[in-house]
């Protein structure tokens, strides 16, 4: 085994050029909010990625890996372990509606999550890494992903199938969100259930037209779909364990031509959250059963399709004991935090740590003396920037102290 404790000054130094290269830090996430790409499209953050971290000099550096937008750095250390460091590159369909400088010259397209931050800290770690590499005891990769925001992309679980976590192989991986519900600088995390699944569904009731005086003539779908959708939220309230978190909602319905109408069919697709892997195998099943009944009862027939999308993330307890031990000797206990409760927000981080062992991470982005308050995916998200290189602190180090403790 190698060295077990790295030396205070050593720690300082990570501290300190962290800190150092803010400005650097800062220019970049703003250079990618400018300039914000959809789920697939982040070609030119891409290659902004990956010009920068050869200008930093990260050893290997890999476009376009497994056919995706993909970025992939590797910063080659003394020994043969390796430690994965992971950023998402995409932004969202929405109209931003704050006035700063850094505004998004792409009209309908935002970055609401703070996915230019975790890309510009990941850039930032690769920064103190590289100038940290004659002490750096093992490997570290650095993941940049796209289409983290979208199900039908697959982002993480492409770069998986990919190999992204071998050549070297990954012996652990870490990463990072904004998080607005805590102040600026302020990091959290806690081990096991952490994020929620996200998967979804589409349903189509098929009936029989009819005008809408003489509803005995037809079969209507309207009816159908109103009395399912009801009984569908019933599933969580009736089926569900109420100590197992779950999530059931519909959040778009379609059908119907005029008032006088019935019309031949509706549409309605929602979400199920779950916390728990095999919640997330039987609620598909409870589902058809509930929409079988239901049309049957009343005459109809129905067309049903349930998408998997991300795992939930379930952090290790091994790396996150780790991680939050790490977390407070860098920044001191008062600026970490245990989280309590797991969130129902989705993340396709899961997909990594179905693999090898992790920790998500969360990074306090809120500060109410500037305003900044809104919550993620929303069209006046915004960040303090003063965050940005705790971040970039906590992840080198988390990757520093990794692959030292474990060479």
């Amino acid at each position: 085994m190698g060295i077990k404790h790295i030396p205070e000054e050593l720690k300082e130094n990570i501290k300190k050029i962290s800190f150092d290269i803010k400005d650097d830090v800062i220019n970049w996430r703003r250079h990618i909010h400018m300039y914000p790409e959809l789920s697939g499209q982040e070609q030119k953050t891409a290659k902004f990625v990956a010009q920068k971290l050869r200008e930093i000099g990260v050893d290997e550096v890999i476009e376009n890996f497994g056919g995706t937008t993909a970025v992939v750095g590797l910063i080659k250390g003394k020994h043969d372990i390796t430690v994965a460091l992971r950023a998402d590159m995409d932004a969202l369909p929405m109209i931003e509606k704050i006035d700063v400088p850094y505004r998004s010259r792409h009209e309908g397209v935002m970055h609401s999550c703070g996915h230019d931050a975790h890309t510009a800290i990941l850039l930032g770690a690769a920064k103190v890494l590289v100038q940290m590499k004659n002490h750096l005891m093992g490997n570290v990769k650095l993941i940049f992903q796209p289409c983290e925001e979208r199900h039908d992309c697959d982002g993480a679980k492409k770069l998986i199938e990919a190999g992204v976590l071998e050549n070297p192989e990954v012996s652990a991986i870490f990463g990072i969100h904004m998080f607005p519900e805590l102040p600026a600088g302020k990091v959290g995390t806690k081990p096991g259930h952490f994020m929620a699944s996200s998967d979804i569904f589409r349903v189509v009731i098929k009936g029989k037209g009819s005008h809408a005086s003489r509803p005995h003539l037809g079969v209507d779908p309207v009816v159908i779909a109103a009395q399912t959708i009801t009984s569908l939220h019933h599933i969580v309230s009736r089926k569900v364990d109420p100590l197992h978190p779950a999530v059931l909602t519909v959040g778009k319905i379609e059908g119907g031509y005029a008032e006088n109408i019935i019309p031949d069919e509706v549409k309605f697709s929602g979400t199920v959250r779950t916390l728990s892997l095999e919640l997330r195998d039987e609620i598909p099943k409870w589902m058809e059963h509930t929409i079988w009944g239901i049309t049957l009862a009343y005459g109809g027939a129905y067309k049903f399709e349930y998408e998997h999308g991300t795992p939930p993330v379930i952090n290790d307890e091994k790396t996150t004991k780790f991680a939050l031990g790490m977390m407070r000797d860098l920044l001191g206990e008062e600026n970490v935090v245990e989280l309590e409760n797991p969130s129902m927000g989705g993340e396709d981080f899961g997909e990594y740590l179905l693999k090898v062992p992790g920790t998500f991470i969360r990074l306090g982005i809120r500060n109410e003396e500037k305003g900044i308050t809104a919550p993620l995916h929303s069209p006046v998200f915004d960040i303090d920037e003063d965050a940005l290189p705790i971040g970039v602190a906590v992840m080198s180090y988390l990757a520093f102290k990794w692959v030292e403790e474990h060479s």
